[in-house]
């Protein structure tokens, strides 16, 4: 019998975070996933055997404690889903230091201080680093410009994630920047083209096809290159 695949999820308490937890566990696969808060998973501990760990991405030294704690552990995934929306006016005029700080800190520096924390314990060769993005990242992209600042932490994040990746090295490593499509979430609203099941088994299709590729890949759920 083969040894299951293992996977952390940072960010698995809701919406895609926690589809991800439950199609990578009808997989097969074995999932350590993070949240804020504990005594709000019950969606999570519901799915069944995941290993549930607390986590603010923020919070320089809850990441460090948490590599301390799941440093036996080797992943053949890690998948960095957590992020915000911002402030609901995201003209740049409204918006305020400590809002624009919070916004790009958590969707696009806490991010890759925790794979800088983690990337060695990504299975050599077929191991995936996968980041949440979005189609909304690409500075050519005219869509969207009433989430003007969330659209720029995704670009920021995707200029983030590609320096980390020229910083690497030596280390053969499958790097992700994924589009979930317009998702059927707290963040996506009801109006979304697709649900979450759809969105997570085409990211999760995508995983398995880019493993042990190597690179830097920006791709959507459905495998189709997005330009930068």
């Amino acid at each position: 019998m083969s040894t299951s695949k293992t996977a952390l999820i940072i960010g698995a308490s809701r919406g895609l975070g926690l589809g991800l937890a439950k199609q990578l566990l009808a997989d097969g696969w074995d999932v350590t996933a993070t949240v804020r808060d504990p005594q709000k998973a019950d969606a999570l501990k519901a799915l069944g055997p995941v290993q549930i760990e607390k986590l603010d991405m923020d919070d320089q030294q809850a990441v460090i404690a948490l590599s301390q704690r799941l440093k036996a552990k080797n992943f053949d995934l890690l998948f960095v889903n957590a992020g915000v929306k911002g402030p609901a006016n995201q003209e740049p005029g409204h918006a305020t230091l400590a809002e624009v700080g919070q916004l790009f800190f958590t969707n696009a520096v806490a991010p890759i201080n925790l794979a800088q924390r983690f990337v060695g314990q990504i299975r050599p060769d077929t191991g995936v680093l996968a980041f949440m993005s979005s189609i909304l990242g690409s500075v050519t992209i005219p869509d969207g410009s009433d989430l003007a600042l969330y659209k720029a932490s995704k670009a920021a994040l995707n200029s983030m994630t590609n320096s980390f990746v020229t910083q690497l090295g030596d280390q053969k490593l499958t790097v992700l920047s994924l589009h979930p499509g317009w998702v059927k979430t707290d963040m996506g609203g009801e109006n979304a083209h697709i649900d979450v099941p759809t969105s997570v088994r085409g990211l999760i299709d995508q995983v398995n096809a880019y493993s042990g590729k190597g690179g830097h890949h920006f791709v959507d759920y459905k495998g189709d290159t997005i330009a930068w």
